[in-house]
């Protein structure tokens, strides 16, 4: 808590999204505000947007969020790809573009998240930085409206929004697909937008829609199962199950293609707020944001972002704990304990070793799964700060917030997401070069790095081509390994859950297998 000053009024010259005209402060009094200051990488960032939502409909009469978005990449700046992040995340209030740091600097923030709490009458009567703090500010926000109510001084009028998903409603057929599975089976897509698992064969033709397509945690059949942001997966090809990192229900889930039900097996649906959580059994141990996964043998290894380690999964016992990582954000090469992260979002191995892309000190990582169980790094700066776009060797190689990776014929395959390319690193000797997209936001298709990319996310080897999720375009692109050449593919089968007839598409699709 702090004394009461003024808040300072916000630029109404930066850029405003999710509304018409900037927002001024003073128009507010008689509202409790909030600042929230972020940044659209940040995982921390992203784990309070459900107690902000919670508090904005609680509160909804007297309540007015204000989201600032101060970046920390450069990637991070530009408003498009800001704009794309109010939508992949469903943000409903405000956004002011905090251009050079200025409302940052104004207000004396030092970390992302970090909410500001404005009362009524103007002042500035909080700063409380990090994440977990729904009840703390649940009970200011409500101790400041019975305070002001009793003064007569609070102010219902909300503000009036023009909300960018109403610009740009999300009816392509993927919606923001986060990674991407090639298997002799099938090609799955997590179409983390729409909340469901997408698979198809090679030549696009739809063979399962998995989940209904609504936000939610729920186990049973293809067509009434529910996800909220899957992100990455591994198949059990002798098993035939598809495992899916379920990132925003902090879960594990088993999906039984013979039998088409999906089950949870890890995780309880609530964020772990242990900050240096070490495991249990799997159903009553709470996961924090797992990002990808990787099978070796009867082992399911986790690269889970929101707690910046790696953890295992005993598939046979369904007994999970951490395997490398002491839960602190950096990057230290050391033993599996003693060793630290910065949001793992990628992880691929060749069975002696994880490869883990770790997207917030943009940098490959590598993970012993042999004696003697070291963690090293293999390209990238391994500073928090130290990104850019620079191909070269070891730790002279500066990528930007890279989120996939995939092992291959003795290389490693990255999408720099941040830089809208894909890279192709040697894990032997650290050298890193740019193999396809030219760096500019687009969807090109066409040859090496005459292509284009808008924050391409996962990758996947399957025979000659090499699958992206190329996140932001809403699409999967295919390269041909031999020629280089990316193309876009289509579905024509596959259409957004709002826009199909409900559970009929799905049901039909299931019925055909």
């Amino acid at each position: 808590m702090m004394s009461r000053v003024r808040s300072p009024e916000l630029p109404q010259n930066f850029t405003w999204l999710n509304t018409e005209q900037p927002v001024l402060l003073k128009k507010l009094r008689g509202r409790v505000v909030i600042l929230d200051f972020w940044t659209y990488c940040c995982i921390n960032c992203l784990h309070v947007l459900p107690d902000l939502k919670y508090l904005e409909q609680k509160y909804q009469d007297s309540l007015t969020v204000i989201g600032v978005h101060s970046a920390k990449f450069d990637n991070e700046q530009e408003t498009e790809n800001i704009r794309q992040a109010i939508l992949r995340y469903d943000i409903e209030h405000p956004v002011i573009v905090d251009k050079d740091f200025r409302v940052w600097q104004e207000y004396t923030v030092r970390a992302w998240p970090t909410f500001i709490v404005i009362d009524p009458d103007g002042y500035v009567i909080a700063s409380i930085p990090g994440e977990g703090n729904r009840d703390t500010l649940d009970q200011l926000i409500a101790k400041l409206i019975q305070e002001h109510q009793h003064k007569g001084t609070l102010n219902f009028q909300e503000l009036r929004l023009t909300l960018e998903k109403q610009r740009q409603p999300l009816i392509t057929p993927l919606a923001f697909p986060g990674k991407v599975l090639a298997t002799p089976a099938a090609l799955c897509i997590a179409d983390s937008g729409h909340h469901r698992i997408v698979m198809s064969s090679v030549d696009s033709e739809i063979i399962h829609v998995i989940g209904n397509g609504k936000a939610g945690f729920t186990d049973g059949d293809f067509s009434t199962a529910q996800f909220s942001a899957p992100q990455g997966m591994t198949f059990d090809v002798t098993n035939q199950i598809l495992y899916v990192a379920d990132t925003e229900n902090h879960a594990v889930r088993r999906v039984d293609l013979q039998h088409q039900v999906v089950e949870t097996i890890a995780g309880t649906g609530e964020q772990s707020r242990n900050i240096y959580p070490h495991g249990g059994v799997g159903l009553e141990t709470p996961l924090n944001s797992p990002w990808d996964l990787v099978q070796v043998g009867n082992n399911l290894f986790i690269a889970m972002a929101g707690s910046h380690q790696i953890w295992c999964m005993n598939l046979d016992t369904r007994m999970i704990s951490t395997y490398a990582g002491t839960g602190a954000e950096g990057c230290f090469d050391s033993s599996l304990t003693e060793s630290a992260f910065a949001q793992p979002s990628g992880i691929t191995t060749n069975g002696q070793e994880l490869f883990i892309a770790d997207s917030e000190t943009s940098s490959i990582r590598g993970v012993g799964l042999i004696a003697p169980y070291q963690v090293r790094t293999i390209c990238g700066s391994g500073d928090l700060f130290g990104f850019g776009d620079i191909d070269g060797q070891g730790e002279d190689v500066r990528l930007q917030h890279c989120l996939g990776i995939e092992y291959a014929n003795n290389f490693l395959w990255v999408a720099d997401t941040y830089n809208h390319k894909i890279k192709l690193v040697s894990p032997h000797t650290g050298n890193c070069q740019t193999v396809l997209g030219d760096g500019s936001v687009g969807l090109q298709n066409g040859q090496g790095t005459s292509t284009r990319f808008f924050e391409p996310s996962g990758l996947s080897v399957m025979g000659s081509h090499l699958y992206i999720c190329d996140t932001n375009n809403h699409a999967v692109r295919r390269v041909d390994l031999q020629t280089l050449e990316v193309t876009t593919l289509e579905f024509p089968g596959l259409c957004a859950p709002d826009v199909c007839i409900p559970n009929k598409f799905s049901a039909s699709l299931n019925r055909r297998n």
